[in-house]
């Protein structure tokens, strides 16, 4: 049993099953849950699919636990077109996987969180990798779990690049821009993993034969369902060259934060019109002491690729 705690809060798609196997696959860290959001799918589809990957993965053990459907601010969630292109219609690069024999739990995501942050304490650390609606909702229930809470490091926002929905907008932040706020302006300690550095950090072909040459389950699979991201990348003109490892990065950094630099801020999000989910400094506590955010603006990618893929492919030789 290790000291340090992760949960991983997924939308679950190509990049968040890379995540959950860089969480398992990391030494000196336990992964105790996973809470389903929506977001690349419909929540029911996103937790199922964190069942199965954990079944191939041989953690069966490991409870997923139901978020909030949609946003805070609308009663209903539709999937967009392009995610199903990027994702597949099944969220995992259409690959094929058996239905899973754990069932998700009874407890809500949201008091997972609360009851783990009064459990672990400063051991805690929660990985959001989609919007930011269960945390919020988590914070509002119980404001004293900004305070328990270790690190919160999250996969969104864009401070020195472009948005990927909007000129300014990153995708999970466009999500629930509301939500988004409302964490990023607690008293929570927070590393932000954006497209600043999760766009450099890229994953080819090459890598993946490296894991179907396993000839495992779990190689094969893996490899699969990562050739479809790859492939959807190249052919919707996203990048020619790879495909960006958002959602495993944010894991790497909440383990190690020498992956990147940062700089500290107090920051924001924008959720008028023209603005829509941009994740900024905020200007009025410029001067304030002790910001609350540590954001990434470059990251050592060879040295992160050459760590993930040694983690990954030593788990699914495995599997």
């Amino acid at each position: 049993m290790a000291t340090k705690k992760i949960i991983l809060d997924l939308d679950t798609g190509v990049d968040d099953a890379l995540a959950i196997a860089y969480a398992l696959a990391a030494p000196d860290v336990d992964l105790i849950g996973i809470v389903a959001s929506y977001g690349n799918n419909v929540l029911d589809v996103c937790a199922e699919n964190s069942l199965k990957l954990l079944e191939l993965l041989g953690r069966p053990d490991i409870p997923v636990y139901k978020g909030l459907p949609h946003s805070s601010t609308t009663d209903h969630f539709d999937v967009m077109q392009v995610s199903l292109d990027i994702h597949g219609n099944n969220g995992i690069g259409d690959i094929d996987l058996p239905t899973p024999q754990r069932e998700l739990e009874t407890m809500s995501g949201v008091d997972f969180y609360i009851e783990a942050a009064h459990q672990y304490g400063e051991d805690l650390i929660i990985i959001p990798t989609g919007p930011m609606t269960n945390l919020a909702a988590a914070l509002a229930k119980d404001p004293e779990i900004a305070h328990l809470i270790g690190n919160v490091t999250f996969m969104g926002g864009a401070l020195t690049v472009e948005g990927n929905v909007t000129d300014v907008a990153e995708a999970n932040i466009n999500q629930d821009a509301e939500a988004a706020n409302a964490v990023l302006t607690s008293d929570l300690p927070l590393t932000m993993v954006g497209l600043d550095v999760t766009l450099r950090t890229l994953l080819t072909k090459q890598e993946t034969a490296k894991w179907r040459a396993l000839g495992t389950k779990a190689g094969i699979a893996y490899a699969d369902l990562t050739d479809f991201y790859i492939d959807a990348y190249y052919n919707l003109d996203i990048d020619k060259n790879g495909c960006a490892l958002h959602d495993p990065l944010a894991v790497g950094v909440s383990l190690d934060p020498s992956f990147v630099q940062t700089i500290s801020l107090f920051m924001k999000v924008i959720y008028d019109e023209h603005n829509y989910a941009r994740t900024i400094g905020d200007k009025n506590r410029l001067n304030d002491p002790n910001p609350n955010t540590k954001v990434a603006v470059t990251v050592d990618k060879d040295r992160y690729l050459a760590t993930f893929m040694d983690y990954l492919t030593k788990l699914f030789a495995q599997h």
